[in-house]
């Protein structure tokens, strides 16, 4: 016992606090891990920018959507930052926060363009699911509904999600294009031959698959760092190929400042939110609203905390996520700040991935990856030399590691089958984790109810699913 002390004693701060040696990592090992989950999820900073401002370029509004989009870069980047350090300081896991696209998406394009919502008038949706999402952590409801997902809907989340972000890699890097008689296919790497053609997307897909050979190659030899090293490489290889760009460095950051105190900074708009003539159907609404980003934000960290957590070892013998409770609060906590520093729901990415199979184990990765999104308010220009080909290898080589896991599904059973398939599919073929979640519990519930086992669905998950088919009919998202 006073071995064990004096042991102690003799390690630094940093790993007695997160427990580093505990999780079997190492310092070294850490930093380099949250460097790499920064690069990954960086691209972030630049498209929720550009997504949120992209209503008011739509309608007109130049000078507000340079605002806006000056505004919410700032707002991103402390947005995320805030949610990573509380992973890292109250949580200790080593899961990054930032807007999540999905979300991103449905704010800008549904609330602000389709519905007519104003920015500040959708922020303050964001605030009131926030606020919901704390209220329900502290009450113990969110581990409730955890627990209330099936088993097997708990082991397929892991290959959905693999699957997911694979999905998110090949269309960052160009490899999987959109095709009117397809849908998707694969770039057409002939079109070097044809003269005067736009190569940009080739030069992409090669920076691509490079990057992918140089992290599988190191990974197969046990080099420390390989998703780290296999970016960096993408990176300097796509410098002649004209996808690395090394121009614009002009952060022009008062500007900035100046415009996230304008529009961005504390400023939500609850009387207008709340304005009409018709009260009680503008409340219903913003109530289905609130429901809506609740229900998708909750289930997407549901699914990626699960997801990362069995990738990192963080399951108990429970089959639990260890710290969930704080993980929890920590992204309802970041939802609702982050509204308040004017961007769509902060969550725990899916990105984090890359991170954790970079060797993060702890919290400390998360100090690393948050205190760069803070960074990245002035080195901007660095985050922006890295292209999204370079980052997409990351996402697509964490695809394979967490698709390996599909083993652990009775796929000869099909109770359990159906709701494990639909999980898994529909997060990448839908574009979203809750989605999956959504589709694998609805089948569930049916198959248990028509096949004699309804005693087996637990009465949270009945709720759960209903709310989901609420969801559905009445909000277009």
């Amino acid at each position: 016992m006073e071995e064990r002390i004096v042991e102690q004693k003799k390690r630094n701060f940093l790993d007695r606090y997160f427990g580093i040696t505990e999780r079997n990592s190492t310092i070294k090992t850490e930093i380099l891990a949250g460097i790499t989950t920064f690069i990954t999820v960086a691209y972030i900073l630049v498209l929720n920018p550009q997504i949120l401002s992209d209503p008011y370029v739509v309608m007109g509004e130049a000078d507000m959507a340079v605002k806006i989009s000056n505004g919410v870069f700032i707002g991103t980047c402390l947005g995320a930052f805030i949610g990573t350090m509380l992973c890292a300081l109250y949580a200790k896991v080593p899961y990054a926060q930032a807007p999540g696209m999905g979300l991103t998406a449905f704010f800008a394009y549904t609330v602000v363009l389709g519905m007519g919502y104003t920015y500040s008038q959708a922020l303050v949706i964001v605030f009131l699911s926030g606020a919901f999402f704390i209220i329900i952590t502290a009450a113990g409801l969110r581990e409730a509904i955890i627990r209330a997902i099936p088993d097997v809907l708990k082991k397929a989340m892991t290959p959905g999600i693999g699957l997911f972000i694979t999905l998110i890699g090949l269309k960052n890097s160009g490899l999987v294009v959109s095709n009117s008689s397809t849908l998707i296919s694969l770039v057409d790497f002939s079109q070097w031959r044809t003269e005067g053609a736009d190569l940009s997307v080739l030069s992409g897909a090669l920076t691509a698959v490079f990057g992918l050979m140089v992290i599988g190659v190191l990974y197969a030899k046990n080099v420390k760092g390989s998703v780290f090293i296999g970016i960096i490489a993408a990176t300097v290889i796509g410098i002649p190929l004209g996808v690395t760009k090394l121009s614009n460095f002009d952060l022009n950051l008062a500007a900035k400042f100046a415009d996230f105190a304008e529009v961005s900074f504390l400023k939500l708009d609850f009387a207008g939110l709340f304005a009409g003539t018709n009260l009680a159907e503008n409340l219903f609404t913003v109530v289905m609203l609130v429901l809506s980003f609740s229900l998708v934000n909750m289930f997407d960290s549901i699914g990626t905390l699960f997801g990362a957590a069995k990738q990192s070892g963080m399951v108990d013998e429970n089959g639990e996520v260890i710290r969930m409770k704080q993980a929890l609060m920590s992204d309802a906590v970041s939802t609702l700040t982050g509204a308040l520093v004017g961007t769509s729901s902060v969550t725990t990415v899916v990105e984090s991935s890359s991170g954790i199979a970079a060797g993060g184990r702890t919290g400390m990765t998360s100090l690393v990856t948050g205190l760069l999104f803070l960074a990245a308010i002035i080195f901007a220009p660095v985050v922006g030399c890295i292209p999204s080909a370079a980052t997409a290898p990351a996402l697509i080589f964490v695809g394979v590691l967490m698709l390996s896991n599909i083993r652990d599904v009775d796929f000869s059973k099909m109770e359990d089958a159906l709701p494990a398939f639909c999980t898994i599919v529909f997060m990448p073929f839908t574009y979203s984790i809750a989605n999956g979640i959504a589709m694998g519990l609805i089948s569930y519930c049916v198959i248990c109810l028509f096949t004699g086992k309804a005693r087996e669905i637990k009465p949270l998950t009945v709720v759960i699913c209903v709310l989901f088919i609420i969801r559905y009919a009445f909000v277009t998202i």
